[in-house]
């Protein structure tokens, strides 16, 4: 039993109608699950954090295009010396305050808003690259999510398990108390019922490591009881996976717009570096007073402007070796994009054909459960009239539970499947609207 010891973000704690203390399970939903990913998540806190840190970078480029002021305030006192061939003269201390308002202004400085731009477009490629870790664990989530599900289906698959064991040990006994039967046909149905019973122990802790598993995905605490919302991904024709146009899929895609955006900022670089060799524009000025000391009343007005134009000649070829450096990186993620592109394509086309392969393989699961069921019902006639042992039943048994088994872990991997198929579209929320309603 799980208890919970505190709310997430999408849980209402219900209590039980007379002790108003006790904490019963909570219900979670996969809308709930995904719904909270960009609130909880380690890696979608930390991918935020990183967009917000480039946003920032980009601002302190911008702060050298902008204006600079600044104000300083200096009270001094001091006492000069005269030194002659052999005489030394020393004057009155002086005292002699200053307050003075300084400015800057780049008028014209390419390589620097060159920068911005490229800084800029940075922060985009982190915007881009959070929404790519979000869709990253949205699928995680959601994986998490259905293999929970499936685990929870097999447990319902193995008590049906031991409900026909027990059953079929009880009909050996009294086929053996009728005659019809031997001791070995209920020893059989002993071990039958043994087997199954430890498998459903084996399954508790399987059930136990999954849950704790999307607890911590989700920040949930480890002791907090929840009860998991059936989702079934609603059966497709095979209409539906026919392969959709590449170009909406890489729009949506965030980490290949995220590629697109790099190479445009790695183009800005290069632009950037040979801006270097340009000259540059640059305004400078202070205005302020002047007295002996801060508190005297007369002040006079200083003041001083000035224009300066910087020309680069020779910088030891370090304009040549930064372009040849930004260049260098343009070519190599614009050869990540063009692998990216491939890669894209395909997970697209392989989504698509797993999708309609799991749906196809959850029809012949069905069938194989179906024939499984009236193979057992064959076999418990043959064995209650008495012309057959209980191997019969027993094989039949087994085989309708590696058929309800593998029903479980067909639907599992069809539902896998769809959470691909929309991760490869683009969004994996998208699968919330295929729900069978």
């Amino acid at each position: 039993m799980f208890y919970a010891t505190r709310l997430g973000p999408f849980v209402t704690l219900l209590l039980a109608g007379s002790l108003a203390a006790a904490e019963s399970a909570t219900t979670l939903t996969l809308e709930q699950a995904l719904a909270s990913v960009e609130r909880v998540s380690l890696n979608v806190l930390l991918g935020r954090e990183t967009a917000a840190q480039a946003f920032e970078a980009a601002n302190q480029q911008r702060a050298a295009i902008l204006p600079n002021l600044s104000a300083s305030f200096q009270q001094r006192r001091s006492q000069g010396v005269s030194i002659a061939t052999v005489v030394v003269t020393s004057g009155r201390p002086a005292n002699r305050f200053d307050g003075l308002i300084s400015g800057s202004y780049a008028i014209f400085d390419p390589d620097v808003r060159a920068g911005l731009q490229a800084a800029r477009m940075g922060a985009q490629v982190a915007q881009a690259n959070y929404s790519a870790v979000v869709q990253t664990v949205l699928a995680d989530v959601a994986a998490s999510y259905f293999a929970n599900l499936r685990n929870l289906r097999r447990l319902d698959v193995l008590d049906a398990n031991i409900s026909r064991a027990r059953a079929l040990l009880e009909l050996a006994r009294n086929q053996l108390n009728a005659g019809v039967a031997t001791q070995i046909d209920v020893t059989r149905a002993e071990a039958q019922v043994a087997l199954a019973e430890q498998a459903r122990l084996q399954q508790d802790t399987t059930v136990y490591q999954s849950q704790l598993f999307l607890k911590r995905l989700l920040d949930l605490a480890p002791g907090s009881e929840l009860r998991f919302e059936n989702f079934d991904v609603r059966r497709a024709d095979a209409v539906l996976y026919t392969f959709s146009e590449e170009k909406t899929a890489f729009e949506k895609r965030a980490e290949y717009l995220a590629s697109q955006k790099a190479v445009e900022q790695t183009k800005l670089n290069v632009r950037a570096a040979e801006y270097e060799r340009l000259p540059s524009l640059a305004l400078t000025g202070n205005f302020g007073v002047a007295a002996p000391n801060w508190h005297d009343r007369e002040k006079q007005d200083q003041w001083g402007f000035g224009v300066g134009l910087n020309v680069p000649i020779f910088d030891g070829l370090r304009t040549t070796a930064n372009r040849r450096i930004a260049l260098s990186r343009q070519r190599s993620q614009e050869a990540r994009l063009h692998h990216l592109g491939l890669q894209i394509s395909s997970e697209l086309r392989l989504a698509v054909q797993d999708a309609g392969s799991r749906n196809a393989q959850v029809t012949v699961a069905e069938k194989s459960l179906r024939l499984a069921q009236e193979e057992l019902r064959l076999a418990q006639q043959r064995y209650q009239q008495g012309v057959a042992d209980n191997r019969e039943v027993l094989e039949a048994q087994n085989r309708l539970a590696l058929a309800a088994d593998n029903l479980v872990d067909a639907v599992y991997s069809y539902n896998l499947s769809r959470v691909e198929l929309a991760r490869a579209r683009g969004d994996v929320r998208a699968v919330l609207a295929e729900k069978v309603q």
